[in-house]
């Protein structure tokens, strides 16, 4: 009897795909209503697999930074820098790759969503070349926040 060669494991698909399929939107603005000074190397954040989630008008959200990018749905995060919290000014849809402007300064992109604060507040996970805090970028409350298609 012949063993039957073992068949490959499909990898996850990756959260960028399907992006052919986006349109046209609005740019997401919010308002900094908390400022975070800290990172982590352990935080052990898991990204959603979505690549796109809709938010409300009026909703707080966190956002955080990593200097580590990946487009596998549930990879793990753990180098994280914490920059605070944004009270959302119109309703939209953020989407993986969206740019994100504080103070109307380019912070990263989006690179995805941590649901373990569910259903108070999504983690908006933002790539950026180095891991940035509040603290770094001296952010304050009251600073605008956009979240702006990608081109």
């Amino acid at each position: 009897m012949t063993a039957s060669p073992a068949l490959p494991v499909p990898s996850p698909p990756s959260l960028d795909s399907g992006r052919h399929e986006n349109g046209a939107k609005r740019a997401v603005r919010g308002t900094l209503v908390k400022v975070l000074l800290h990172e982590r190397t352990d935080r052990g954040m898991t990204l959603e697999p979505f690549a796109a989630r809709c938010v409300r008008r009026g909703e707080v959200h966190e956002l955080l930074t990593t200097d580590r990018w990946t487009d596998v749905p549930g990879a793990r995060v753990d180098r994280v820098g914490f920059l605070g919290f944004v009270e959302l000014e119109n309703g939209g849809v953020l989407d993986r790759g969206d740019r994100v402007l504080i103070g109307g300064e380019p912070v990263g992109t989006v690179l995805g969503f941590d649901g373990c604060h569910l259903p108070n507040h999504y983690n908006v996970v933002i790539h950026a070349p180095r891991l940035l805090t509040g603290r770094s970028l001296g952010l304050a409350p009251e600073i605008p926040v956009v979240f702006v298609p990608s081109d």
